[in-house]
């Protein structure tokens, strides 16, 4: 298995679909299951084993990075300030990428709630990383299956776990968790500001460097506050 010590938690985003609730907060501060949504996450960073981690911030920053130094977690966390203008994810990465000592990392969008399944979701993208073949390894979920989705997939998988995405106007079975196992081989050559990931994955992609792996636990988008009610009933029967 690959050792991976650090993660990179995306927290900077406007969260304007959990408007009203962003209004006060920023979105990874919104509770669900009595915790804030990013303080799930440090708790999944905890149970595989992570060490450290970078959280990039912008919108009500001052409320994150003080939410932030306030956590009991066991991990050395270090802000990316994205005060002076939202990188998006793509450019959030690349600012964050020297505090990052590792070359290999994990990202979690910091809304992100999910159960492990028969192993630990993290320890399972380390299980199967393949450095020789990947340059990005992304978990997915099943579409019929993921809680609160409305969408029409992002993803196919080949034999070989390499993704492929979508037709227009097609649905696809698979969709981004909001959390990946990344190289940094994967943010090279990066434009400058603000842009998507779906620039690195385009290349890797094109590359066959683009890899997934099908969670086997529950996962919940919660992008509304109609979500949140549903993702904490369903929490109480985990």
């Amino acid at each position: 298995m690959t050792k991976v010590d650090t993660a990179m938690i995306m927290a900077a985003g406007l969260g304007k679909r959990m408007r009203p609730l962003t209004e006060t907060r920023p979105k990874p501060l919104v509770e669900v299951a009595g915790k804030a949504m990013i303080d799930h996450c440090f708790e999944k960073l905890v149970e595989a084993g992570i060490g450290k981690a970078v959280v990039n911030v912008h919108y009500l920053a001052d409320m994150m990075e003080a939410h932030l130094a306030a956590l009991p977690y066991p991990i050395d966390i270090r802000v990316s300030d994205e005060r002076a203008q939202l990188l998006e994810t793509g450019g959030g990465l690349v600012q964050a990428e020297p505090m990052i000592e590792e070359d290999i990392f994990f990202c979690i969008n910091s809304d992100n709630l999910w159960t492990d399944g028969p192993a630990n979701s993290l320890l399972q993208l380390a299980e199967t990383w393949d450095g020789d073949r990947m340059d990005a390894l992304l978990l997915l979920i099943e579409r019929e299956a993921a809680h609160n989705y409305q969408g029409d997939g992002d993803f196919h998988l080949d034999e070989e776990k390499r993704i492929s995405r979508k037709l227009p106007d097609q649905k696809a079975p698979l969709i981004y968790s909001g959390i990946q196992l990344i190289s940094k081989r994967l943010l090279r050559d990066a434009p400058a500001g603000a842009f998507s990931t779906n620039i690195f994955w385009e290349r890797a992609i094109g590359e066959g460097r683009l890899f997934g792996t099908v969670h086997h636990g529950q996962w919940f988008e919660v992008g509304s506050p109609q979500a949140i009610t549903p993702t904490e009933a369903a929490l109480t029967h985990v």
